[in-house]
């Protein structure tokens, strides 16, 4: 079995990569990092540190790598060979890979099993957005690759953090993980991997890990910032920061246990797992690294203005969900660029113009009177603030 996967970086070495070695797949690692494409072409295996609760070594050999770029021909034959193709990349990257994804889909064999192709990216059905671009490019022309290929919408969930200097191919994550895939478009013959969960329905799990783990993983870079903390776990051992994280996912349970019919026991207990998962001391998170990209965090389908909508619709004033919003507007590390945006939008916009551009809201929804209430706190602040 092959499996070829876009992203030999860390999520990508430290996570699906992992897994599919894991699973008795080959890997064949797609980048265009060169120095990393070189060191994985060399190397023979790489080791992936699990910290946290059970720590454990595990060794990944059994790969082989490609550089996007320079080996574009040699990538598309091992697409045409392949069982499954994964991505690490970005969602906003997707668009850049299909090219070869769809030369190397139209080039598989008559006959052939249809490659199964899953995106393992951080964003809500990215697989989907994949799906799009292949069908956009010539080669899906008049349904010629109809049949060829099955894309599979997935949700993924692990924390890798920035790695120590010195590491080489080695990579360092936390013990938990979920790898959750909706089995339904495989029509029976779903692959064998087994470190996923395949599941019948996956918008639910895809909204309980973006309002739980990203949403508790942001409150706690903005909060722990706003305290002057650098850690992520060190801000989580702060019982200030702690609560308000905490506060945070109070009222994100609250909608996902109405909206989807999670038990709320269970839906507890996977909070407080999160919440553990934030206080890792092994794990080096910086709340800077956490906290990058103000600008998509407050996206108006994203981890804050999400949830914080959906209760407004539903008549719930999200108090704690706003003060995480508020911290997010403070957020002001130089060296984020989305960070100097969102500066630049408060200072040359009124409060109505900056929340419907930095949050998506329309001014006539529930919540867009309460964030706009913060956008204009967070401009007096930068106003009355010495140069």
């Amino acid at each position: 079995m092959k499996a070829v996967h876009f992203g030999a970086g860390n999520i990508g070495r430290g996570f699906v990569g992992l897994l599919l070695h894991d699973a008795g797949y080959e890997v064949v690692f797609a980048d265009v990092a060169d120095a990393l494409i070189a060191q994985l072409a060399e190397a023979d295996s790489y080791r992936v540190h699990e910290v946290g609760e059970n720590p454990a070594v595990r060794t990944v050999d059994n790969f082989r790598a490609l550089n996007s770029n320079t080996q574009e021909a040699e990538l598309v034959a091992e697409i045409a060979t392949a069982d499954i193709v994964t991505t690490a990349v970005g969602p906003h990257i997707l668009k850049f890979v299909a090219p070869v994804i769809a030369r190397g889909i139209a080039a598989r064999g008559d006959g052939m099993a249809p490659l199964q192709v899953m995106a393992c990216e951080n964003a809500i059905n990215a697989t989907d957005i994949l799906a799009r671009e292949v069908a956009s490019r010539p080669e899906a022309a008049n349904g010629a690759l109809e049949g060829r290929a099955v894309f599979a919408n997935t949700a993924v969930d692990r924390i890798v953090p920035n790695q120590e200097a010195g590491q080489g191919l080695d990579v360092t994550v936390e013990t938990f993980y979920e790898w959750v895939i909706d089995r339904t478009p495989f029509g029976g013959a779903a692959p064998s991997i087994p470190g996923a969960t395949f599941v019948d329905e996956l918008s639910p799990y895809i909204e309980r890990k973006l309002f739980t783990v990203n949403t508790g993983h942001a409150s706690a870079a903005y909060f722990g910032f706003e305290a002057g903390i650098e850690k992520i776990s060190d801000a989580m051992a702060d019982q200030d920061v702690a609560e308000d994280v905490r506060a945070v996912l109070e009222e994100t349970k609250q909608l996902l246990v109405a909206k989807h019919g999670f038990n709320n026991d269970e839906q507890e207990a996977y909070v407080q797992k999160i919440l553990a998962r934030f206080s890792n001391p092994h794990l080096p998170d910086t709340v800077n690294r956490v906290g990058r990209a103000p600008l998509r965090k407050l996206g108006r389908h994203e981890r804050f203005i999400g949830p914080a909508a959906e209760l407004a619709e539903r008549g719930v004033v999200p108090e704690a969900l706003l003060g995480a919003i508020a911290a997010a507007l403070r957020f002001n590390d130089p060296a984020d660029t989305e960070a100097v945006e969102l500066a630049g939008i408060l200072a040359a916009s009124s409060p109505a113009d900056a929340t419907a551009k930095i949050t998506g809201l329309e001014p006539g929804h529930p919540l867009f009177s309460a964030v706009s209430t913060l956008v204009e706190e967070r401009q007096a602040e930068v106003a009355q603030a010495p140069a």
